[in-house]
């Protein structure tokens, strides 16, 4: 394992030929190195041969992060002196990366067989920009009573109000084996299917373990840094579309989640202000023009509903602050 800084001229060249290299990994971690093991464990069981794999230790207290991931041959550790959050360790780790396709992958998750192959092989299509695997649920006491796993995300959706959702977040998900039919790539522009057992076009992926063509993330500009966190992949998926990427979702790539147990909870006060914040970001940045007066009805409608439900969790002051912030730029 070689620890670098985070300095792009350091960054080493895949010392194999890009077709012998077609993924790299990244893993940015701040503060749970036991979550990392698993994650790495499972990378290492079921990874395609030659996968690069990069860890991006953001700013742990005493190099932990790093330290963890000494203990997995052939993980390459990108170093962050100081924490700058999920968005700056992800665009370092792609920055450091060498293959052609990059997935982002949370250090609470955990991959499966098959998973990568699953993935990578809709790239064959260069109108591919991103893949979103099946991401299901880690629920231990769930899976003891010999209940089916629940989804955390099939794809993401976004409503043009100024919100964005998971597919299937919730849902159970049988733990059987499904015939998997699958849409013919040129179908891409296609409304998503319903059918969360189908592959097919979605819009959007969740960067907890989404895949990315590296050139397509590199051109639309990565993840926005100073969102830190929350909402950055929805950002991305706007830059991407408007790019002329499309997003595929499949469901025979599948990984488990123990969901929002690395970076926070995000419950807390400061995370539901970031989380409102950079959801507003998201509508403001991406909707435009005349689109944005066709949806500014329908965006008040669901602020103002958002705010009924915030008051009867009692987060209203919080979620009020981070549509404030978002307004003060």
């Amino acid at each position: 394992m070689k620890t670098e800084e985070e300095t792009p001229a350091e960054s080493p060249h895949c010392p194999l030929p890009t077709a012998h290299c077609p993924l790299s990994i990244v893993i940015p971690s701040h503060s749970r190195p036991d979550l990392l093991r698993l994650c790495l464990a499972s990378v290492a069981r079921f990874a395609p041969p030659r996968t690069e794999v990069v860890v991006v230790d953001d700013g742990s207290r005493g190099a932990v992060v790093s330290r963890a991931a000494a203990e997995f041959a052939a993980v390459r550790v990108v170093r962050r002196a100081n924490a700058g959050g999920f968005c700056a360790a992800a665009n370092a780790g792609v920055a450091a990366a060498t293959a052609p396709v990059v997935e982002l992958l949370n250090d609470d998750a955990e991959v499966t067989a098959g998973w990568a192959e699953a993935a990578v092989r809709w790239f064959a299509d260069p109108g591919v920009g991103a893949v979103a695997p099946l991401v299901l649920r880690t629920e231990p006491d769930r899976a003891a009573r010999g209940l089916p796993p629940r989804i955390d995300t099939a794809g993401d959706e976004y409503d043009m109000g100024g919100f964005a959702r998971k597919r299937g977040s919730g849902l159970a998900f049988p733990s059987r084996t499904r015939e998997r039919r699958v849409l013919p790539l040129p179908s891409l522009t296609r409304p998503a299917r319903t059918d969360l057992g189908v592959a097919g076009p979605v819009w959007g992926a969740s960067a907890a373990a989404a895949f990315y063509r590296r050139a397509a993330l590199l051109a639309a500009g990565g993840f926005p840094e100073h969102f830190r966190a929350y909402f950055e992949d929805v950002d991305l998926s706007f830059r991407l579309r408007r790019l002329g990427y499309g997003v595929v979702y499949d469901p025979a790539s599948v990984v488990w989640h123990r969901v929002s147990s690395s970076y926070g909870a995000g419950r807390g006060w400061r995370a539901v202000e970031r989380q409102s914040c950079n959801e507003e970001r998201v509508f403001w940045r991406n909707v435009r023009g005349w689109e944005r007066v066709r949806w500014l009805p329908r965006h008040a409608a669901v602020l103002a509903a958002k705010a009924v439900r915030r008051f009867g969790e009692g987060t209203l002051l919080p979620w009020l602050l981070g549509r404030v912030r978002a307004a003060a730029g």
